[in-house]
């Protein structure tokens, strides 16, 4: 700053009008398109998750899979996405922004098409393992793109747009994928990539600069902590995803992946923070908004991805819908964000961030507690409105939190900011759907024996529904006597463990209500950010 000449008075600095507040940066067509591109590139990932997930069982039974080995379809994907999106950052110094995400578009595309043609289960694991490599990479080079492209008054616009693959997207993939498995083909949701992404693939061709690689960076890359990082996190989410299915630590697989992940994620953790060059910049997290934002994150991971894996769960095992029936309800936590999200940079710039993400997370929360006190009659009606209630809520937190987070990041830091940030939040999906499945089995056994103690042959009750249900057996062609009661106790225990199921259900809920309690408890400790602004403030 110039300091004033003594001999300037008070009354000739008054005069001196005050400087300017510096405008914001115009932003070119070009950059809007290559940030539309991408956040275009990270929905179709995002979304490639939940409609597969949503049209397994008819895969399965295509290639002639098991139930148990069919989950790998799944498993295989993720384990690829989760190690990728740490590694972008770096990788995309390497090659190039434009060579790199320009290379897995295609390949994204390619594989999708691929594994639509998949003849046997190793075919379709292997396809999937690739496709998922490629596709991770597509959601935190859309995030990179936004935070280092974009003026700071422009961020949340772009933010808002990634929000809609990180938050709609999971919320509409078991609609699309339902209605095409029902209506065309289990082919056609891998089908359903090609036209976006051919679009996709146009608009960073277009967009994206070209620049030299950086190939030199391979020598001088921190080999140590992507070899122990990859291996760390392909043990965790492969315990994740497979532990409850095999008893957890009953099994001597799950013990040996969760003591490799314990000890290569520990030994990565020493490496990132004692290398010259790390990976990952984890000093980041003690930085108050990226170290709170980030646990924010990781809790919506566990209530978003929760929620989309077990309301199908309830749909299918205790009202019997298929998938299209299923899609349909949960099109209700999708379309209203589809025209909430937009709005949502427009509040940014009228209210304080934090005020904004809490709301949401409070409406999240409240959308879960709704169905804590669920019946045999809960089905699509009674679910519209927590439905909408969990859209609003999620619509208004990802925009606003993902800004508050990066608030003040480095542009070399960007890379490291974004693979933490969307790592975070997938961890937190797997996570959250291993705690669920685990609380469905426990729960469900609890609440088994607590009503069995009350369904005994001693109550006058019990013995008039089991003459009941005999005598509605006999009278439906059932000519033995004693074939008839033992079709009544059957059914008696049919009956108990479906009321066990919707008590496990409802508990389901309550944990994933609890959990966004405790991210609204992470939301308190943010400070106030110019970035949480989209006023345009530097």
């Amino acid at each position: 700053m110039t300091t004033l000449h003594p001999t300037i008075n008070a009354a000739s600095t008054a005069s001196i009008p005050a400087p300017a507040a510096p405008a914001t940066p115009a932003v070119s067509t070009k950059t809007w398109i290559a940030v539309i591109g991408a956040t275009l590139g990270a929905f179709m990932a995002v979304l490639n998750i939940q409609i597969v997930n949503a049209s397994l069982a008819d895969i399965q039974g295509a290639i002639g899979a098991g139930i148990d080995d069919g989950g790998w379809i799944s498993t295989s994907y993720l384990i690829a996405e989760i190690v990728v999106i740490p590694l972008s950052g770096w990788l995309a110094q390497v090659f190039s922004i434009r060579i790199y995400l320009l290379t897995n578009a295609v390949l994204f595309l390619v594989l999708s098409a691929a594994c639509a043609l998949a003849q046997d289960l190793p075919q379709m694991i292997v396809l999937r393992a690739v496709q998922g490599f490629t596709g991770g990479v597509l959601i935190p080079m859309a995030f990179t793109l936004i935070i280092t492209l974009l003026p700071r008054a422009k961020q949340p616009v772009g933010l808002a747009l990634f929000a809609l693959s990180a938050t709609f997207a999971p919320a509409i993939g078991p609609t699309i994928g339902g209605y095409l498995t029902e209506n065309f083909g289990w082919q056609y949701i891998f089908y359903v990539n090609l036209v976006p992404g051919a679009i996709m693939v146009g608009m960073l061709w277009y967009a994206l600069d070209a620049k030299p690689m950086n190939l030199a960076l391979l020598r001088e890359g921190d080999w140590a902590g992507i070899i122990t990082m990859a291996i760390g996190l392909s043990a965790l989410q492969t315990v994740l995803e497979e532990g409850n299915k095999d008893d957890w630590f009953g099994s001597p697989f799950i013990v040996e992946l969760s003591v490799i992940a314990a000890v290569t994620l520990t030994v990565f953790l020493i490496i990132e923070l004692t290398v010259r060059k790390p990976l990952l910049n984890l000093r980041l997290l003690v930085r108050r908004n990226f170290g709170f934002g980030m646990l924010a994150n990781f809790l919506l991971g566990v209530a978003l991805y929760g929620s989309v894996f077990i309301l199908p769960q309830y749909l299918a095992r205790i009202q019997g819908y298929n998938a299209e029936q299923i899609g349909m309800v949960l099109a209700w936590t999708g379309l209203p964000q589809l025209l909430l999200i937009p709005l949502v940079p427009r509040l940014m710039q009228r209210f304080d961030a934090r005020i904004i993400i809490g709301v949401g997370f409070v409406l999240f929360a409240a959308s879960n507690f709704m169905n804590i006190t669920m019946t045999s009659n809960y089905a699509a009606d009674q679910l519209l409105w927590p439905n909408v209630v969990r859209a609003i809520g999620q619509a208004l937190v990802m925009a606003p939190l993902s800004a508050v987070a990066t608030s003040g990041i480095e542009p070399e830091n960007a890379g490291s900011a974004s693979g933490l940030f969307n790592m975070m939040r997938n961890l937190g999906g797997a996570v959250g759907i291993a705690l669920l499945q685990t609380l469905l089995t426990k729960r469900e056994q609890y609440h088994s024996n607590v009503l069995m103690q009350s369904v005994s042959v001693f109550e006058q009750a019990t013995r008039t529904r089991l003459e009941q249900l005999t005598q509605y057996f006999v009278n439906h062609g059932v000519l033995d006597p004693a074939d008839a009661s033992h079709r009544a106790y059957v059914a008696i225990g049919h009956i108990v463990q479906k009321q066990a199921y919707i008590l496990a259900f409802s508990d389901t809920f309550y944990l994933l209500g609890m959990a966004l309690i405790v991210a609204l408890a992470a939301v308190l400790f943010l400070k106030k950010s110019g970035q949480a602004s989209a006023g345009g403030a530097h």
